[in-house]
C-alpha cells in the first residue's frame, strides 16, 4: 500500500421513500408529493481492501516492551556503575554492576520468549549488517554483556570473601575488572537506545513518526529507572549520582516526549494521548515529576528516597509500554496511514512546484 492509494467515500444516503427508477428525484422547488426530502451525506470513513488493515500489525507480545524497560535498566546501571567506578564508590559499583546483571538476565529472558527459541536470537549473531538495528542491537547486548560478566564476577567474589574456586585465575579476573567496567560502559547508552531506533525502523505509523526524537526519550527513561533503581538499593551517602541521573533523567524524559510530539504528525501522534497509551503516559510524566519532587525534598531520607524511586521506575517502564500500545493502535485505524501519506506527498509536490518556479525565475 503506498501513498498514492485512494479512500473510499461512501456512496451519499437519501432519507425518502423508495429506491427505484423514478423515485427520489427532486421536483423544482425542492419538494416531492408535498413532502421534503433531505440528501444525508455521511461523513468520509477511512476503509482499506476488504476492510484489512493497511499496515500489518508487528506479532509481539507485552515481552517486548517488557524488554524494552529492562534494556534500559541495565544501559542505565552500566553508566552509573562506571561513574562510581571512577568515584571510588564500593556500594554503588557493586548494586549499579548486580542491577544491570538482573536486567540483562530479565530482559534475554523476555527476549527469547517472544522469539520462541534461543536458536533464532544466536542466528543474529552470525552475520553483522549495519543496515539492521536488530543485528546491530543483538551485538550490542552482546558486548555489553560480556564486559559486565567480568565486573559480576569480580563483584561475587569479593562478596563471599574469595571463596570462590577460581585458583589461578583470580589475579587474572582482579586485572580485568576495570578495563572491563570501561568497556560495559562504552555499550551502555547504545543499549538504552538502540530499541527506539529497532521500532522506529518500522512501517507502523506513530512509531515511524517518532524517528527523530524517540532515541531520547528512550535514553532518558533509562536514566529514571536505573537511577531509581540505584535510590532503592544503596544508600543515601553513596547514591549522589543516582540523583543527580534522576534529575537530568526527568528533564530530559519531559522535554524530549513534548518535542516529539510537536515534531510528529498530528494525526500520527493522537494514539499517544488516546486509550490505554494515553493513559499510561500521561501517568508517566506525573510520576516522574513526583520523584524528581521527592529527590529534591527528601532524596537522603531512606523511606523518601525509596518512594521517589520506585516512582521513577514506574514511569520509566509506563514510558515504554505507552509508546508501544500507541504503535500497536496505530496500525488498526487506516487513517493513521493515509492521512501522514497525502500530508508529506502534498508538501513534496509544494516544494516541487516552488523549486521550479525559482528555477524559473533564475
Amino acid at each position: 500500500m503506498s501513498e498514492y492509494d485512494e479512500v473510499r467515500p461512501p456512496e451519499p444516503a437519501r432519507r425518502g421513500r423508495g429506491q427505484g427508477p423514478g423515485r427520489g428525484r427532486r421536483r423544482p422547488g425542492g419538494r416531492r408529493g408535498g413532502r421534503a426530502e433531505e440528501l444525508m451525506v455521511p461523513e468520509a470513513a477511512f476503509t482499506s481492501y476488504y476492510d484489512k488493515p493497511i499496515v500489518k500489525a508487528p506479532p509481539w507480545g507485552h515481552e517486548i516492551p517488557a524488554y524494552l524497560f529492562l534494556g534500559g535498566v541495565a544501559g542505565g546501571s552500566g553508566l552509573l556503575a562506571a561513574g562510581a567506578q571512577l568515584t571510588g564508590r564500593s556500594l554503588l559499583r557493586r548494586n549499579a554492576r548486580l542491577s544491570a546483571m538482573a536486567a540483562i538476565g530479565l530482559g534475554g529472558v523476555a527476549l527469547v520468549a517472544d522469539l520462541g527459541k534461543p536458536s533464532r536470537f544466536y542466528n543474529m549473531l552470525r552475520t553483522f549488517k549495519v543496515t539492521s538495528p536488530m543485528s546491530v542491537g543483538s551485538w550490542i547486548l552482546t558486548a555489553f554483556a560480556g564486559g559486565l560478566t567480568v565486573t559480576v564476577g569480580a563483584e561475587v567474589d569479593r562478596m563471599s570473601g574469595e571463596r570462590l574456586p577460581l585458583g589461578p585465575l583470580r589475579p587474572v579476573l582482579r586485572a580485568l575488572e576495570g578495563p572491563a567496567g570501561w568497556e560495559a560502559a562504552v555499550f551502555a547508552a547504545p543499549l538504552a537506545g538502540y530499541t527506539a531506533v529497532l521500532l522506529a525502523d518500522t512501517a507502523v505509523p506513530t512509531w515511524n513518526a517518532t524517528h527523530r526524537d524517540l532515541p531520547f526519550v528512550f535514553v532518558s527513561s533509562a536514566s529514571l529507572a536505573s537511577a531509581g533503581l540505584a535510590m532503592i538499593t544503596t544508600p543515601a551517602h553513596e547514591a549522589g549520582p543516582a540523583r543527580t541521573l534522576a534529575l537530568m533523567g526527568v528533564v530530559g524524559d519531559v522535554v524530549a516526549m513534548k518535542a516529539m510530539e510537536r515534531r510528529m504528525d498530528p494525526v500520527a501522534a493522537e494514539p499517544l494521548h488516546h486509550g490505554s497509551a494515553g493513559t499510561m503516559l500521561r501517568w508517566s510524566e506525573r510520576l516522574a515529576v513526583a520523584g524528581a519532587v521527592g529527590v529534591v525534598l527528601g532524596g537522603r531520607r531512606r523511606p523518601l528516597a525509596v518512594a521517589s524511586g520506585l516512582a521513577l521506575m514506574t514511569a520509566s517502564a509506563l514510558t515504554r509500554f505507552g509508546v508501544f500500545e500507541a504503535g500497536i493502535h496505530s496500525t488498526k485505524d487506516p487513517r493513521y496511514v493515509v492521512e501522514p501519506q497525502r500530508r508529506r506527498l502534498a508538501a513534496r509536490r509544494a516544494a516541487g512546484e516552488t523549486g521550479d518556479s525559482i528555477t524559473t525565475a533564475g
